[in-house]
This record gives C-alpha cells, sequence and structure tokens, in this order.
C-alpha cells in the first residue's frame, strides 16, 4: 500500500505536537509539508525557508520537512499530490475552519480534523489543565492559583505550557523555566515572557518546548507529585488530564461555541468556569451559564470575578496614560482591550489613543488587527519588532504608562516616563457555587493524593 501524503496546516503548536504522536516513524505516512499562518505571529516571511528538522522529524526525513505559508495550500497540494490535510492550529473562527477545509478539497485533498485522544499523551502521575474557549479567557489567572493552592497543600507541581516555538527548533526541544536567567537563556519573546514569567515569579517551574513526549520524560526526572498543563490559546490539552477545567468569557458570549477547538473544551471539561462575571452584564452570564449546561450538564461550574490592581495608583489616577495590554489576547484573541484598560476606567484615567505615534511594525500590526482602537498590544517576536514597540511606547504625548500584561514590561523595554502595571487574579464567588480549592481537594481525594 502506498503511503498517503500528508500537509500539515498549522501556526507552530499543535502542528508538532501532532505529527510527533501521530506520524513520525509512522510508515503508512508521509508528511510532505508544514504550512504557518503569517497572522499568528511567527516572525517569519514568506521569503524565508524554514525546515521541521531531522533532529524531531526522525528517521524517515534525514532532510527534515519544509514549512511553506498558509497562502500556498492548494500549490502544494498539487505540488506534493497530496492525499490528506490535516488541521492543527487553535483559535479559528467555525466559519475559518470550514474555508480552510473548502479550499482543501477544491484542491484535491481530504480534509482532516484530529481526533483529541490520537494526541494526548497519558502521564504516570495524576495531571490537572487548564484551557480555554478563546483566548484571553484568564487561563493565566486560574492557572496560576491551582498551583499555588496545590503547592501550598505541599505537593510538588511541575507545569507544563502549550508551546510557542518561534526560533531555532533544535534549541527548543524541551525547555525548563525557573529562574529570569532561563528566560534569557532560551531568547524568549514576549508572548513567551508573558506566559513563563508569571510562574516564575511565584516561584514555580514550567516547561515548554517542541517535543512533548522528552518534556514529560524530563518533568518525571524531577519526581514531581502532580503536572500542571497550561494550554494555550482555546488548545486542547497535550497530556490527558485527570481535572479539566476550562474558563470561558461572559464578555465574549458565543464565542465558546464559534470557535475552533473551544468548543471541544467546553465539551470535555470536568470544570466550567465562567470568568470576569464583575465586568460583565448579568443577562450575559445567564446565558453563558444556560450554554455551558446545554453543552456539558454534568460539569461542575466556578463563578469567578478578575479583579485588577496597580501597586502605586496615584502615579496614573485621573492622568491621561497609554494602555498596553497581553498582545495575544488583543491580536488574534480578538478582545478590544485587556486589563490594562479595566484598570484605567477604575483608576478615572484619559485613555490616549496610540494609533497616531505608532512605529515600523506596530503600523503592520494594526492594518492586520483592524479592531484595536485604544489599547496598544504588548508585541516583540523579533528584535525589530520589539524596538518599535518600544519606540512606539516612548512616542505616544502621555502622562504615564499603564500596562495590563503579565509580565512586568521594564524587564523587556526601556519606558521613559512613569510606569505601573495592572495585576489581576480571579476571586470565586463562593455564594453561588464551588471554588477552585473545593474543585482540587475532591481532586486530591479522586486520585489518593
Amino acid at each position: 500500500m502506498e503511503k498517503k501524503k500528508v500537509i500539515i496546516v498549522g501556526a507552530l503548536g499543535m502542528d508538532f505536537h501532532l505529527f510527533n504522536r501521530k506520524f513520525r516513524n509512522n510508515e503508512d505516512y508521509e508528511v510532505v509539508a508544514f504550512t504557518y499562518a503569517l497572522e499568528q505571529n511567527v516572525g517569519t516571511t514568506s521569503e524565508e525557508k524554514r525546515v521541521y528538522p531531522h533532529e524531531l522529524a526522525g528517521d524517515m526525513y534525514p532532510d527534515g520537512i519544509p514549512m511553506y505559508p498558509e497562502t500556498m495550500l492548494e500549490e502544494l497540494i498539487k505540488k506534493y499530490d497530496a492525499d490528506l490535510v490535516y488541521l492543527a492550529y487553535s483559535d479559528l473562527s467555525a466559519k475559518h475552519v470550514v474555508f480552510l477545509g473548502q479550499r482543501a478539497q477544491a484542491a484535491g485533498a481530504e480534509y482532516v480534523l484530529p481526533n483529541p485522544d490520537d494526541t494526548m499523551i497519558k502521564a504516570e502521575i495524576p495531571v490537572t489543565s487548564v484551557c480555554a474557549v478563546r483566548t484571553g479567557c484568564g487561563k493565566s489567572q486560574v492557572s496560576t492559583k491551582l498551583v499555588d493552592i496545590l503547592t501550598e497543600k505541599g505537593y510538588k507541581v511541575i507545569s507544563i505550557r502549550e508551546p510557542m516555538p518561534y526560533g531555532d527548533l533544535r534549541k527548543q526541544i524541551s525547555m525548563r523555566f525557573a529562574t529570569p536567567e532561563d528566560l534569557v537563556k532560551h531568547n524568549c519573546t514576549v508572548e513567551e515572557r508573558e506566559e513563563y514569567e508569571q510562574y516564575i515569579e511565584k516561584g514555580h517551574v514550567i516547561y515548554s518546548g517542541v517535543d512533548y513526549e522528552q518534556i514529560l520524560k524530563d518533568v518525571m526526572k524531577e519526581k514531581p507529585d502532580i503536572i500542571h498543563f497550561d494550554g494555550g490559546n482555546n488548545e486542547i490539552p497535550f497530556y490527558r488530564p485527570d481535572l479539566l477545567i476550562t474558563v470561558v468569557d461572559p464578555l465574549r458570549v458565543g464565542h465558546e461555541t464559534e470557535y475552533y477547538p473551544g468548543q471541544i473544551n467546553l465539551r470535555r471539561a470536568d470544570v466550567v468556569l465562567i470568568n470576569k462575571e464583575n465586568t460583565a452584564k448579568k443577562e450575559n452570564i445567564e446565558k453563558l451559564q444556560k450554554t455551558v449546561k446545554e453543552m456539558n450538564p454534568e460539569a461542575e461550574i466556578i463563578h469567578s470575578n478578575s479583579v485588577v490592581e496597580v501597586e502605586n495608583p496615584d502615579v496614573v489616577k485621573g492622568k491621561r496614560v497609554l494602555v498596553v495590554d497581553d498582545g495575544p489576547t488583543i491580536t488574534h484573541g480578538g478582545m478590544p482591550f485587556g486589563a490594562g484598560y479595566v484598570a484605567a476606567q477604575k483608576y478615572g484615567c484619559t485613555v490616549v489613543d496610540p494609533r497616531p505615534f505608532l512605529k515600523g511594525e506596530m503600523k503592520k500590526v494594526f492594518e492586520e488587527f483592524r479592531h484595536i482602537q485604544n489599547v496598544l498590544p504588548a508585541m516583540g517576536y523579533d528584535p525589530k519588532q520589539l524596538k518599535d514597540f518600544e519606540d512606539t511606547v516612548n512616542s505616544v504625548e502621555c502622562d504615564a504608562v499603564l500596562y495590563g500584561t503579565p509580565i512586568d514590561l521594564q524587564h523587556v523595554i526601556r519606558i521613559d516616563k512613569p510606569a505601573q502595571r495592572a495585576r489581576y487574579r480571579i476571586e470565586e464567588i463562593s455564594e453561588k457555587g464551588p471554588t477552585l480549592e473545593d474543585i482540587l481537594d475532591k481532586f486530591i481525594k479522586e486520585n489518593g493524593l
């Protein structure tokens, strides 16, 4: 039987994981190409050549596997006479999922959505996972609090994050982050820092990379009691969870059913956490809860507020401020604002429009994501973009900078005016349902920990 030729459509994350789990060393298939989505900020251009290297692809691919822009999909199907096109990335509208499928089918290939069970790795110890239905629901707040609670109860927890491999993949097979120096060692982008730094600040260890089977082996050498998987965007867990918590957002009601693969997380969740209730309309919270109960009637529901605080509010109170918010949330997450903007409203700030002051690559960001208006997304996928981001921040005519990113921006750029960081945390509404600690106590008991 001839091998089936496969193209994997992705954005440098789940696509690699799918290959490693389903196709590496599988004689029934030949993966002829990966495609990557330029709008997913992979930090490359259509002229640059990227390859999934032999060291990761295995002996069947001595020259590695070429990678091309997604815009070339039809051309690649014809060039390689591809039989199958696998979709393997997240935060896509259902409309776009179908659109990609019709492109593949029109070019003569079968279009496949992978079975989540084919990609999940089974660990030898209990696994918790926090995922979401969209980017920007508040996974980080929930994940870090979950790890804090388990750590305070005396358990050794090591976290693993969904990948963001934008550099040399051979150097990113398995990366461990425990200190600020590790962020420099692994040449992290701003987006990567936003995910890892908040764990490091709390004294936790987190891994990420490209090969999640190797990452699990490395994690197990540290003899943890529990593994926590922190899902990126609205991605499904890479490890089979014993407890899956899915975060939903009442500020974007309807997105829980309209974005792939977030609905999978909602339907498979053991617990659904409705976040941001303090900033949402009551009717939207009720509508979202109704949808949750219809789609997953067995799931327990946690209700929570997302509380935003600034260490020295007098620096920004009543001032004209530039608001900088989390990059992924504001760009492909589709949110018009984040924690920084919420803090600006809380402290009576006048928010300055950054658009007249944009420099270089930041102009392209606003051209691509036209919903962005009054906030500046934190960007820095390569040195040029990071410099243009810094120059934009310092060009805006304002009294202060108020940033709601998960990292301390002043670790990566110089800000030439007063600045304050808006931090956010979840605060469960115990009178409406269980708390996160209640859920974890049950998880501990059920797993004999």
